[in-house]
């Protein structure tokens, strides 16, 4: 590898934003380690020598520990953990099932924060770990209501993930909280405001930017500070 080459983990990549964002960091000349949950045709259409695919479940820890033991060699300069879930993001919370509603808790803010403690030492000096949050997940800004479930996680992953920098302060770590922006997704739907390739865009200039500072910072596709 080039010594000026720099290396990305992307996690959740079988489509959407992670997708994007594969393809993005492939253009600007990074190498790039994506993982699906199962083969995924669209990231398997993408052709590159420096793009490695791999397959895990974030939810089962057994699946992220054989990961990292198969990742052994590597080292990254970003792991973004971009992997979520809006099951029944439109129901009040009282009318989404507990089984439900703990599924989306445990995969939007307690997986993405296991996945970057178990990764931690994978990151190279200078390098930042990613976690894809949303606007949805500030507690101040809740002024609308609705997605309650899926506000609900995450606000956590934003509260766990100053935790986790907390933890690691000594170690001068680097947690960038992205909000995408509200995209043309599966999930984001057809009606919202800016297509995938803005959004990835917009993130991986941000990430290019913020690389390696210390703290933990909430920051949208535009490079805006968000309040937690």
């Amino acid at each position: 590898m080039a010594p000026f080459e720099k290396n990305a983990f992307i996690v959740g990549a079988s489509r959407g934003l992670g997708l994007g964002l594969v393809e993005a960091f492939l253009k600007r000349g990074w190498r790039v380690t994506a993982t699906q949950r199962k083969p995924s045709p669209d990231l398997a259409r993408l052709k590159a020598d420096t793009l490695r695919v791999e397959t895990v479940e974030i939810d089962d820890d057994a699946s992220v520990a054989a990961l990292h033991t198969r990742l052994v060699s590597e080292r990254f300069d970003l792991i973004f953990v971009v992997a979520g879930v809006a099951t029944q993001a439109h129901d009040p919370l009282h009318a989404v099932p507990r089984a439900v509603a703990a599924q989306v808790y445990l995969t939007n803010a307690v997986s993405p924060i296991r996945f970057i403690e178990t990764f931690l030492d994978r990151l190279k000096p200078g390098g930042s770990l990613a976690l894809m949050s949303s606007i949805l997940g500030s507690v101040s800004l809740n002024e609308a209501g609705g997605w309650e479930t899926y506000r609900a996680s995450k606000a956590a992953l934003n509260t766990l993930a100053r935790s986790f920098e907390i933890r690691h302060r000594a170690e001068a770590v680097s947690v960038l909280v992205l909000h995408p922006g509200w995209v043309r997704t599966e999930m984001g739907g057809e009606e919202a405001d800016i297509d995938v390739a803005t959004s990835v865009m917009g993130l991986a200039d941000v990430i290019s930017t913020r690389l390696g500072e210390p703290g933990a910072h909430y920051i949208d596709y535009r490079g805006e500070t968000l309040p937690w």
